[in-house]
């Protein structure tokens, strides 16, 4: 067989993709590889989200074009596809800037990647159109010994684009509008996961709690509908999703929170910053109190959530009294885990014609001192949960003989001791030891979940 080489930049979106990709391409004859240099197809997934992200794809397209020049002499031909959103974004630019391409495909069009690698070499191709079909119908079943060989948790799409146009933010432009998979085609895929042995499931999605989906019943359903409904799923003992806007947290998801035990009590809910003034010029639609009663309407529902969330720093304009803001808003609220950035123009956005941008010196010095409160905080949440018994999804063996290791609900990894459970089990595990990454536990007994 054919081997092909797939490697994913950025969000949970791309590895999904990557993953229907390399499904697709199995029935074109090619096998996945982990060694680049034994791939007679390199497909490099990317993202735009950040300008470094951009420059990665660059710099790796360099060593890609040395290796394909290296079989090439050895008279083994190598394909080069790029796909996702720089894709979908610099389109043609690509060609010009890397002669080793070959394919350029964007994130709604990969369904039609056998026929494009069909052309000879010496059709350069762009596929950057958004296409009027829906490319979940053009995909092909994984298999069953694929599902088994990713593990027992899975991501699954069920809404794609994003209609906020927050203004610093590409994803309306490389991903295009806002677009909810059918429920009778998420529960199709679902039963065939559940199949194959997966026990967590984390919805996935550009905007994920905006889903408004065709039910089988013709009435739009909601995310928390589709959740209740994906937890009757025989197997699926965990549920997740994300990534989820402040303004589509409806009643019925946060209901969801309190009533449906599969559904994990762990939020990502990016917030971006604590300052109004910024939260209106990034147009978030929402303020920072608005955020905080947010915040608290949930944890009265669920009182043991544990929350994530995406800062920016430096984005144009910000003074120190609203970077001051967002700071007192991590104070406020507390997180388990956060992701934070320096702010990046991304060209075509409105944020990057601000003329008022903000130094790089500053927005280091801002991005270290946020990244250290969030850090204490991680640090702290995780030291709360020592003495605490959680339900662990065992994942694989631990790094080291007569260990297992897996995920808490909080999406902690913790190791035990133990050479009697398997991977897919859930197991109550008492944590007696949290370190700077994971946590150190001990065998308690069958988890709360084990028999769903």
């Amino acid at each position: 067989m054919k081997k092909v080489f797939v490697k994913s930049y950025g969000c949970q979106m791309n590895v999904y993709d990557a993953e229907r990709m390399a499904d697709m391409l199995a029935t074109e004859g090619y096998s996945e590889t982990k060694v680049m240099e034994e791939a007679d197809l390199v497909i490099l997934n990317t993202c735009h989200i950040r300008e470094k992200a951009a420059e990665k794809v660059y710099s790796e397209l360099g060593r890609v074009r040395e290796l394909k020049n290296e079989r090439e002499a050895a008279g083994r031909e190598t394909k080069v596809v790029v796909a996702g959103c720089v894709a979908q974004a610099e389109g043609k630019e690509i060609l010009r800037r890397a002669p080793a391409v070959d394919v350029v495909v964007g994130p709604q069009n990969y369904h039609n990647l056998p026929s494009l690698l069909k052309k000879p070499l010496s059709e350069r191709v762009v596929d950057t159109e958004f296409p009027v079909e829906d490319k979940f119908d053009h995909l092909p079943k994984p298999s069953k010994a694929a599902i088994r060989n990713r593990g027992v948790s899975a991501f699954l799409t069920i809404q794609e684009g994003c209609d906020k146009f927050c203004t610093f933010c590409v994803v309306p432009y490389t991903r295009g509008a806002e677009v909810s998979r059918p429920v009778a085609k998420i529960l199709d895929e679902a039963l065939r996961l559940a199949d194959a042995g997966v026990r967590e499931l984390t919805l996935i999605g550009q905007n994920v709690n905006a889903y408004h989906g065709e039910g089988p019943d013709g009435a739009v359903w909601s995310l928390g509908r589709l959740l209740h409904r994906l937890a009757e799923i025989p197997g699926i003992a965990r549920l997740r999703y994300t990534t989820s806007h402040p303004r589509d947290m409806d009643d019925e998801l946060i209901a969801a929170h309190r009533d449906l035990p599969a559904l994990m009590p762990y939020l990502h809910l990016p917030v971006q910053s604590g300052s109004d003034r910024i939260l209106d010029v990034m147009n978030r639609k929402h303020t920072g109190d608005e955020y905080r009663r947010l915040i608290e309407r949930i944890r009265k529902a669920q009182p043991n959530l544990a929350l994530s969330s995406d800062f920016i720093v430096g984005f144009p304009g910000e003074t120190d009294a609203e970077f001051e803001d967002t700071m007192r808003l991590i104070s406020d609220v507390g997180f388990a885990s956060s992701f934070s950035f320096k702010y990046s123009p991304r060209p075509g956005t409105p944020a990057a014609d601000i003329e008022t941008q903000v130094s790089e010196a500053v927005k280091a010095e801002r991005l270290a001192r946020l990244q250290n409160l969030l850090e204490m905080q991680r640090q702290a949440f995780n030291r709360g949960t020592v003495g605490q018994t959680l339900d662990v999804l065992l994942e694989k063996p631990g790094r080291h003989p007569g260990q297992m290791a897996g995920k808490s609900p909080y999406l902690q990894p913790v190791q035990f001791e133990s050479d009697r459970h398997a991977v897919g089990e859930i197991v109550t595990v008492r944590i007696i030891q949290a370190g700077s990454n994971s946590l150190f536990g001990e065998w308690i007994g069958p988890g709360s979940q084990a028999a769903a």
